[in-house]
């Protein structure tokens, strides 16, 4: 899943050394180990001098450094918290950018070279399997085979963009004399999401090649140190969503899954029980005892409804009062689904879709209409392929939200979840950089970006946790602005460190928090690793990654 942490920084107070340098990180491989295990781990990147330091967000996951430059040896605790996290190399010089290590409840099962040719594949005994995989040169291809039944659908998937692995990937199926059976490129990601049912039982072979991210001028497979992937295999029963889409919270809900594999239909209805998630989470990631594949599922204040047809014009739209949260399909090609609802002038609202990112096929677009069919807003991609609008209604009056697809086409797959919300004033705070380095007696002004939104105006205070001895935040308090959030209205804002004159080399963690005065909330302050125009691994960035912030 894509899930929020901390902010994690690391501040250095050091004398600097003109021949060595901070350790750069490209990826580490192989890129997960299975709880209880030890194994060597090879990094790519740059390390002089060698050995470095190692970072991890959570404890139970040990790296030791051997004497060849680049390798570690690798221990996880048998109670090391499972799922993707945050690993930095460091020396008396800097950190590096935060890379991907994933401790996994499953054994992993090593890609293992020479296997270019669908003829000479590397040999899986059983599925489901875990492949620990690396393209490691131009123009690798890595094959394997399995056995299949017949009837009996295989679900394939691979992790690659989303561990910043800089690899367009693509997923084929071949019989064993080459011929071609199935093939995927893009899942819900640049990362391939591939379904297949064979017609009859034998052994078949998979492969996994890729071209570069961002694409250069020539056309060709990619490959390199920084190339790893984590591809899975199964033929068992998966979760591809569940019925209704989301869940409110505090609510026990009845969910209906969908996917493959299942069997009857007895087993597919689970209790969902959203109390045990804080408050303020808006997603989850929903996993099934039994049953692979996971879903990520959105929560809200509102009751889960279900779009009724016909709503296919104003006169048929179906009234709603924020906030909502409905469950839709685009039954068929030119199908818009239409809702109404009140407001009054100034009123603020946040329409949310999530379609392309559960990874349906709708390219959804969102409308506001008033009463004459005049289209007062409308979005299509926001920061990601899905419509988010913020609107404030220009008068008082009966106002209609549509959602179609830009491409004209429907059915049963065409699936999405609106949330129609009344946002309340609140701050997000984001730093530009996840480390800095403040020798002794200097300072360091820290870059932060805090967003005030739907006219959020009260005083915040701002402070820093885990500060070595000799650091002190010298700025207490955010400024305060006057006006409706804007671009403008939310400059980048700096924070000064200051670093005493005798204080002692340190290399750690440290969090910047922000506290509404009136009402004592905290949050902290986050790095964003995803990005959509900032080089966080490769140029035009990684806009989806296992952990976003």
């Amino acid at each position: 899943m894509a899930s929020a942490r901390w902010l994690i920084l690391f501040l250095f107070a050091y004398s600097l050394l003109a021949q060595a340098a901070a350790p750069t990180l490209d990826q580490l491989y192989p890129i997960a180990l299975q709880r209880g295990m030890t194994n060597t781990v090879t990094a790519a990147g740059k390390f002089d001098p060698w050995p470095v330091q190692v970072w991890a967000d959570a404890p139970g996951i040990n790296f030791r450094a051997e004497t060849n430059n680049g390798k570690f040896t690798v221990q996880i605790s048998s109670d090391a918290l499972p799922g993707p996290h945050l690993v930095r190399l460091y020396n008396k010089q800097g950190v590096s950018d935060p890379r991907f290590f994933i401790v996994s409840t499953e054994a992993n099962i090593p890609e293992q070279e020479p296997n270019d040719e669908f003829a000479k594949p590397q040999k899986l005994d059983h599925l489901p399997a875990w492949i620990n995989g690396r393209l490691d040169k131009s123009g690798d291809v890595d094959s394997f085979s399995f056995q299949a039944d017949a009837g009996r659908t295989l679900i394939a998937s691979v992790r690659c963009f989303v561990l910043m692995s800089p690899v367009d990937a693509v997923l084929r199926i071949v019989d064993t004399n080459g011929v071609q059976l199935a093939f995927n490129h893009d899942g819900t990601t640049l990362d391939p999401f591939l379904v297949w049912t064979p017609k009859k039982s034998g052994t078949y072979v998979i492969q996994i090649f890729g071209f570069a991210h961002p694409p250069g001028s020539d056309v060709k497979f990619t490959g390199g140190n920084a190339c790893v992937y984590r591809l899975h295999l199964t033929c068992e029963p998966y979760l591809r969503y569940t019925l209704p889409l989301g869940a409110q919270r505090g609510t026990n809900t009845n969910l209906k899954m969908f996917g493959w594999n299942f069997g009857s239909e007895s087993n597919r209805t689970i209790d969902f029980d959203p109390t045990k998630f804080a408050s303020d989470l808006y997603r989850v990631t929903l996993h099934t005892p039994g049953i692979e594949g996971e879903v990520q599922l959105p929560l809200g204040d509102a009751p889960e409804t279900t779009e009724q047809e016909p709503n296919n014009s104003p006169a048929e739209a179906h009234e709603l009062h924020p906030p909502a949260s409905i469950t839709g399909l685009i039954d068929q090609p030119g199908d818009v689904d239409y809702f109404k609802f009140s407001a009054r002038k100034g009123d603020k609202f946040v329409f949310r879709v999530h379609s392309a990112a559960f990874g349906f096929p709708l390219d959804a677009i969102l409308k506001i209409e008033d009463t004459t069919g005049k289209v007062v807003a409308k979005n299509d991609d926001a920061s990601g392929p899905d419509p988010l609008l913020d609107w404030t209604a220009p008068e008082k009056g009966t106002f209609f939200a549509s959602v179609g697809n830009v491409l004209h086409r429907g059915g049963p797959e065409y699936l999405y979840h609106l949330q129609v919300l009344n946002p309340a004033p609140d701050w997000k705070a984001t730093v530009a950089s996840g480390s800095f380095n403040i020798e002794p007696g200097k300072t360091n002004d820290i870059k932060l970006n805090l967003k005030r939104l739907y006219g959020f105006n009260s005083k915040l205070n701002v402070t820093g946790q885990d500060l070595p001895d000799g650091i002190t935040l010298q700025q207490t308090v955010a400024p305060v602005s006057k006006k409706e959030s804007s671009a403008k209205d939310n400059p980048e804002i700096s924070l000064k460190l200051a670093a005493a004159p005798d204080a002692k080399t340190f290399s750690g963690p440290i969090k910047f928090m922000f506290k509404e005065a009136d009402s004592g909330i905290t949050r902290p302050v986050l790095l964003e690793l995803a990005a959509t125009s900032v080089n966080n691994g490769v140029p035009t960035g990684f806009n989806k990654l296992l952990m976003d912030t």
